[in-house]
């Protein structure tokens, strides 16, 4: 982990946040390309009616539309939540050349919790990893998150229960 690397991902934070005020998990991605980012997006599957719409999604296709290339050679893709296998699959599809993620994501993480997508032998492409890096601040956001839409829920079963 470096201080770019740092950077990067407080960037992403600010995506997630984005995200967040915007009803969806937050989750933020950016492409950096030569120290310049090149692409962002931040989750949309719930206002977009989009399974697909995930934040590393969206972060590659803007990439891809600002590099007019999907091959995304020699880029980095930070993100403040571990990949799920469609993300994973996308980033070997584009090329990257390393992914950087925040949070560990214990229940469809790709890249080290549940699955080891992008150690997987006979890929055509082969994607760098590091993992960690501002992991407990990441963690924090989305956890603050699920435990707010938690207490919003039961808030409202409750005045429901009392109608």
């Amino acid at each position: 982990m470096n201080e770019r690397d740092e950077y990067w991902m407080t960037q992403a934070m600010a995506l997630a946040a984005r995200a967040e005020q915007e009803g969806e998990v937050p989750v933020g991605a950016l492409v950096v390309l030569n120290d310049e980012c090149v692409g962002v997006g931040w989750n949309r599957s719930i206002g977009s009616h989009d399974a697909t719409a995930h934040a590393e999604i969206m972060a590659l296709r803007q990439a891809g539309l600002t590099l007019g290339n999907y091959r995304l050679l020699d880029a980095t893709l930070y993100v403040t939540l571990e990949p799920c296998m469609m993300c994973a699959g996308a980033m070997v599809h584009s090329r990257i050349r390393r992914l950087v993620y925040g949070a560990f994501d214990a229940k469809t993480g790709a890249v080290d919790s549940v699955l080891r997508l992008l150690a997987t032998p006979g890929l055509n492409h082969q994607v760098a990893w590091q993992q960690g890096v501002l992991a407990e601040a990441c963690s924090t956001q989305l956890s603050a998150f699920f435990k707010r839409r938690r207490a919003e829920k039961k808030a409202a079963k409750q005045r429901a229960a009392e109608s």
